[in-house]
This record gives structure tokens, C-alpha cells and sequence, in this order.
């Protein structure tokens, strides 16, 4: 079996094996999945070539899940948090999670046309796999980004049951990377983008802890695009993909098995954005650049009904390492969404490039950046 650092299961590349220096201790996976409980499933949608008809295709898109607790405890909610750099997107749930504190649902990512339906079919799947939810109330956090340069987005081909196998086969350990799930149909700094992760792990306030990210990367233009400090982009100016302001988006989740409470986590959520800006974009006014924080810690207090509730938190003075790791790994995450890649061709012949591997490796040398 591959190193999970530098391959994904498939066997794709990661940002390690390209020698990027990066900071930080990567967990076993080296994904979101690292923290304890967290599971992620994808349904990938590709079909057709040609000239673009609407609902046939071609098709270049899916759907992303992400399950806090894993299946085995759908219920429990977790403290949560989030923050949005540039709102020109969607992340369905916040308004509650930003009065309570707690995230109580499934996470799902796809396009920007077809975020209501996995919005929808995440309740419909929670109430058919666990009978308690039947006789309670859900808000669903769904998130999108938009893949119509290469996706028939307006065809709607996003439909329950591929949300409902997203659901079904999230599973823990290492995960794919690249156009797989939601990110099917993105781009990244003019490069063919879609899903990434990585993790950190780290010592504070007396424990050892794990950091998850995990990322839909559809955003940034081509000469903004820097690795490592190394001012990649303006070295690879052809066939570039957007012709105006940044008008893609990234949604960007981050885990934690830390016991961090709802405003500790919405101070992570906002360095989500750093990690963001590691890699040179400015959150342009069309981008969609919305992050959510979430931590599996507390699960006995957030059970209880009644009564007193015992909290375990981190001191302030002691959050500083989970801001390095957020940073460390949302960095890395991005990259691996670039590096886990290949060239697609879309709809109307819509063409962009993976990240070339050798160019970067020989970029980083040049710049005598390589680890």
C-alpha cells in the first residue's frame, strides 16, 4: 500500500510527493478523516462530451459528504462555528449555527444549482437512518460552488439518490482527492481544482489533539497562484480559464476532536481564510469563500436535556497551536486538490489543466524552495 502522505488510494499524487515544504505533523491519513469519527463519501458524475445540451450533459459534478460522528452517531451534535471571508455563495444552516453554537446534520458539498437538493436529501436520509430524527427538526449545512464552465449545471443532474450514496459510503482513513464528489467539475487558480484535505496534529493544553481540513477548491486566478512562497502562476500564464475578477468560490470545512467551544471554533473558521491567502488568492467580489469549524469534544454534554451540563474547554491563552494547524493544513488541503489532478475536458470543449507536476517541482528548485 502507498504512503497515504504522498498518494491518495487511487494512487494520485499528493503535494508531499512533489518535495512542497510544508510545516506542520500530518496525522495517519493525512485528511479531515484523521480526526476520530469524522467520515467522508462522494458520489462523482461524469458523462458525455460534446457541445453543451441542457439537462443531457456533458455532465461533470456530484456530491461530497461529510459525517461529523461518523454514521455510528448521527444525532449528536457538535460545537461549531463558521465564517464567511466573501459571501457570493451558500452555506445552508449557519443562521443556527451562529445562534447556538452546535452543528447538528451531515455536511454536504456540491454545485451551485443543485445545493437545495442535497440540502433536502440529507433530511430525507437522516430520517430514514435513524428513527429518532423522525420526531425531531433539522437544518441541513449544505455548501456549493459552481462548475458551469465545464458542467451542464443548469441540467439539475444531482438527484437523491446520488446524495444518498454520498452518505452511504463516507468512511474514515485516507480518502481521494481531485475531480471526485463535489469538486468533480472545479478549478483553482486557473488549474483543474475540486476536493482536497490534509490534518495536523499537535500537543496543547495537555492533550494530543488532531486538526482536519477539508476543502471544495474552485476559486483564485492563475498569476496569483503561490507554493511555498514560489510565484508559481506567473511563471505558467497559458491557457488560462477566467477572463475577469475571481469569480470562483472554495468551501472549506475544518474538524477537531479538541474540546473547543462554538466561539473558540469561529475564531478558526476565520483563520481558514490565512490558510486560504498561503496560496496567494484575495477573496475576489465574486468568490464564494465560506468556512466552517466544527469539534467532536464534549459529546456527553451535548447529549443532556436536563440538568447541568460539564463542559472540558481549551484556555484561551493555550488556542494559538489549533490556529497554526488550521492555517497548516487548509494550505495544504488546497494543494492537494491541484496536485491529486488531471486535465478535464468539459462541455462546448471547455478545457483546464492540471497543475504540472514537473514545472512546480522545477519552479521550487529554482527558487531552492524544494524540502
Amino acid at each position: 500500500m502507498s504512503n497515504p502522505h504522498l498518494a491518495t488510494p487511487s494512487g494520485k499524487a499528493r503535494a508531499r510527493a512533489l518535495l512542497i515544504p510544508l510545516l506542520g505533523e500530518p496525522g495517519p491519513a493525512n485528511a479531515i478523516t484523521d480526526v476520530p469519527g469524522v467520515e467522508v463519501g462522494y458520489t462523482t458524475l461524469i458523462a458525455g462530451d460534446g457541445p453543451l445540451v441542457v439537462g443531457q450533459g456533458p455532465v461533470r459534478t456530484g456530491v461530497t459528504a461529510i459525517l461529523p460522528r461518523g454514521r455510528a452517531d448521527l444525532v449528536t451534535p457538535c460545537f461549531a462555528g463558521y465564517h464567511s471571508l466573501n459571501g457570493n455563495g451558500e452555506l445552508t444552516g449557519t443562521i443556527w449555527i451562529e445562534e447556538a453554537g452546535q452543528l447538528g446534520s451531515p455536511i454536504t458539498i456540491t454545485n451551485t444549482h443543485s445545493c437545495g437538493v442535497t440540502r433536502d436529501a440529507t433530511l430525507r436520509w437522516m430520517v430514514n437512518h435513524h428513527p429518532s430524527f423522525i420526531d425531531v427538526w433539522g437544518l441541513p449545512v449544505a455548501g456549493e460552488t459552481y462548475d458551469g464552465l465545464l458542467n451542464d449545471i443548469n441540467g439539475f443532474h444531482v438527484r437523491d439518490e446520488h446524495v444518498f450514496a454520498a452518505l452511504d459510503g463516507a468512511r474514515g482513513g485516507p480518502i481521494e482527492e481531485g475531480s471526485v464528489g463535489g469538486g468533480t467539475g472545479m478549478i483553482c487558480y486557473e488549474f483543474k481544482g475540486g476536493s482536497g484535505t490534509a490534518s495536523r496534529r499537535l500537543r496543547a493544553s495537555g492533550g494530543n489533539y488532531t486538526v482536519g481540513a477539508f476543502v471544495q477548491a474552485n476559486f483564485g486566478m492563475r498569476h496569483q497562484l503561490t507554493i511555498a512562497g514560489v510565484p508559481i502562476g506567473v511563471h505558467i500564464p497559458e491557457e488560462t480559464v477566467r477572463w475577469q475578477d475571481d469569480t470562483g468560490s472554495i468551501i472549506a470545512v475544518v474538524a477537531t476532536d479538541a474540546p473547543l467551544l462554538p466561539h473558540q471554533l469561529k475564531r478558526l473558521a476565520r483563520r481558514i481564510g490565512l490558510g486560504v491567502g498561503r496560496s496567494g488568492a484575495v477573496s475576489g467580489h465574486g468568490s464564494g469563500d465560506i468556512f466552517l469549524a466544527f469539534a467532536t469534544g464534549n459529546a456527553a454534554a451535548l447529549r443532556a436535556n436536563e440538568g447541568q451540563a460539564a463542559l472540558a474547554m481549551v484556555p484561551e491563552g493555550r488556542i494559538g497551536p489549533f490556529f497554526d494547524a488550521v492555517i497548516q493544513a487548509v494550505d495544504e488541503a488546497i494543494l492537494n486538490a491541484m496536485v491529486a489532478n488531471e486535465t478535464m475536458v468539459g462541455r462546448d470543449g471547455n478545457t483546464v489543466l492540471a497543475l504540472p507536476h514537473d514545472r512546480v517541482k522545477d519552479l521550487l528548485r529554482r527558487y531552492g524552495r524544494l524540502a
